[in-house]
């Protein structure tokens, strides 16, 4: 590992090869991301229980340009168990920190205010005017309330688009009543 690597046990006894382990998986940690900084690793015994074998705790605080990566991987018997949880969550982080930098977030799709113009209420179903004027179609099954047959003509909505087998449709479809602030709920 290039950077400053430091390991620090407490309440374990000191063993090469497990000195060795933590090298190794600190190691591969820079093949996700390259430009870690520095690299603590606490693994400890911290609650000796009578009824219950001895439990590792494994923390690792990994410096990286602008952060620091903590994780906290609690209690389990077998402490290269709790190492490779430990190394396993620290390795998602890294990637998902990686690709924050690089821009490689992926984007959600917009909240799109429309309002129903049609319903055709026996059948479930009805259509969003989007703000453009184009008609979606949406199912009673979309409604993040369930709250289909309080829906009205004329209804403003709050919805994602989505492609169907048919085309585009509206999901996830809301009132939004649930959105207003305490205080302008008492206004209307």
């Amino acid at each position: 590992m290039k950077a400053l690597l430091q390991i620090t046990a407490r309440d374990v006894p000191h063993s090469e090869a497990l000195e060795s382990h933590i090298r190794q998986k600190a190691e591969k940690l820079e093949t996700f991301y390259p430009n870690i900084m520095g690299c603590r690793v606490v693994v400890e015994v911290p609650h000796k229980h009578k009824h219950q074998g001895r439990m590792f705790n494994v923390r690792l605080d990994i410096t990286v340009p602008g952060k620091e990566l903590v994780v906290n991987r609690e209690a389990d018997e077998d402490v290269y168990v709790a190492l490779r949880d430990a190394f396993d969550a620290a390795k998602r982080q890294l990637e998902d920190y990686g690709r924050r930098q690089r821009g490689d977030i992926k984007a959600h799709a917009p909240v799109i205010r429309g309002k129903v113009v049609r319903l055709i209420a026996e059948e479930g179903y009805g259509f969003i005017e989007t703000p453009d004027g184009e008609e979606l179609y949406f199912h009673r099954d979309n409604l993040a309330e369930n709250n289909f047959d309080k829906l009205e003509k004329g209804s403003e909505v709050k919805f994602l688009e989505d492609i169907g087998s048919e085309g585009f449709q509206a999901k996830r479809v809301s009132t939004g009543k649930h959105h207003v602030a305490k205080g302008e709920a008492d206004e209307e």
